[in-house]
């Protein structure tokens, strides 16, 4: 057995954990369910353990993928309950499994949130949501890696829609998740650019599935 992939959830009180912290408490669990990872070689060794798409803090995910290699071979079927044992609240393990795909065929995210509005009429603005992300360029200012520049996000938005709810507006989306990767955060910032009257009061993001190209479920 070569590699191994993992799905995952991170909900609750876990999603204000770090991709870095995370790293540190995935790898704490490993130690403790009884299962050595395997460490690269050369001056600097680490845990041959990486996440697919790291998430941002404040945001939760119900389909996280990690690929880890373990020093001996191991069984899958109960690995992700052993694990999820002993991980703190919030990240509970789905399934373990050999992979057959590579990481850089995911191509789009499903995401579905919450647009909250304080004291401005819910209904009228889904309605200008949805107008707004009907237009065909939303062209916003965004930081790259050579600096901030202006960026068209409309092309990495496959569909967007939305619903008045108890809550606010939520949103379902399917969003580029690599090249280019489009973060959900995005969003909202372009109300905040483009307008402002749209622009919830507060909003949250969660990640509910992941497709290739073709749009069949990742695994």
């Amino acid at each position: 057995m070569d590699k191994i992939r993992l799905r995952f959830k991170k909900t609750g009180r876990a999603v204000y954990i770090s991709h870095l912290d995370l790293m540190h408490t995935l790898q704490r669990g490993f130690s403790r369910a009884g299962y050595a990872l395997k460490y690269s070689e050369g001056f600097n060794p680490h845990p041959q353990i990486s996440i697919a798409l790291p998430l941002s803090v404040g945001a939760s995910s119900l389909c996280e993928i990690m690929d880890f290699r373990l020093k001996e071979d191991a069984e899958l079927s109960d690995m992700a309950e052993n694990l999820s044992r002993v991980m703190p609240e919030g990240i509970e393990m789905i399934e373990a499994y050999e992979p057959s795909r590579k990481v850089s065929e995911i191509k789009w995210l499903h995401v579905e949130g919450i647009m909250e509005y304080d004291e401005r009429d819910k209904a009228e603005m889904c309605a200008g949501l949805e107008k707004f992300f009907a237009n065909d360029e939303i062209v916003i200012m965004k930081k790259t890696k050579r600096g901030v520049g202006e960026t068209d996000i409309r092309p990495a938005i496959s569909s967007v829609d939305f619903m008045v709810s108890e809550e606010g507006v939520k949103v379902s989306a399917l969003i580029s998740a690599q090249e280019p990767t489009l973060n959900p955060e995005l969003l909202v910032d372009a109300l905040r650019q483009k307008e402002p009257r749209l622009c919830p009061d507060f909003a949250k993001f969660t990640r509910i599935e992941t497709y290739d190209a073709a749009g069949k479920v990742f695994r």
